[in-house]
């Protein structure tokens, strides 16, 4: 009976992190399996330094970190971190004017779009091209751009 209650329990687990994996951002998954790689990478070298193999822990410590540490700062996003100075990337400047189709394309609108539904398209594709959540400096000036040009 407890086998039966055991296993539930580890199934509702598995299903609960199942729905946060489902739910959590790409960049939050790329910082996880980066801990995961290195939590784990520190873990077998402290294992085979404990059962003898010091030397192959330390070759192995050796030869691989920088190789690792090279693929984190390489896929770090520009302006954290390092000599880059502080806060994110620089925006660059928008190339001009932007037609009223155009934003209207960028928000993904038709013509004749009402000031609240500029709002709400806004809004939505904020959520997920705002750089503070791992999207684009870029993207985001664009929307910015767009909803300015609808509204202003």
């Amino acid at each position: 009976m407890w086998v039966l209650l055991l296993g539930a329990l580890c199934l509702g687990a598995v299903m609960a992190a199942l729905g946060m994996f489902s739910k959590a951002q790409v960049k939050t998954l790329k910082q996880l399996g980066i801990w995961v790689g290195a939590i784990g990478g520190l873990l077998l070298a402290a294992l085979m330094l404990f059962t003898g193999r010091g030397a192959t822990a330390l070759w192995m410590l050796v030869m691989l970190g920088p190789l690792v540490w090279s693929w984190v700062v390489e896929r770090r996003p520009p302006g954290i971190g390092g000599f880059g100075g502080m806060g994110g990337g620089a925006v660059p400047p928008p190339r001009g004017a932007m037609s009223r189709a155009e934003a209207l394309e960028v928000l993904g609108l038709k013509a004749g779009a009402s000031a609240a539904e500029v709002k709400a398209a806004h809004r939505r594709l904020m959520q997920g091209a705002h750089p503070d959540h791992g999207g684009s400096d870029w993207l985001a000036a664009r929307i910015n751009q767009a909803r300015d040009v609808l509204l202003g």
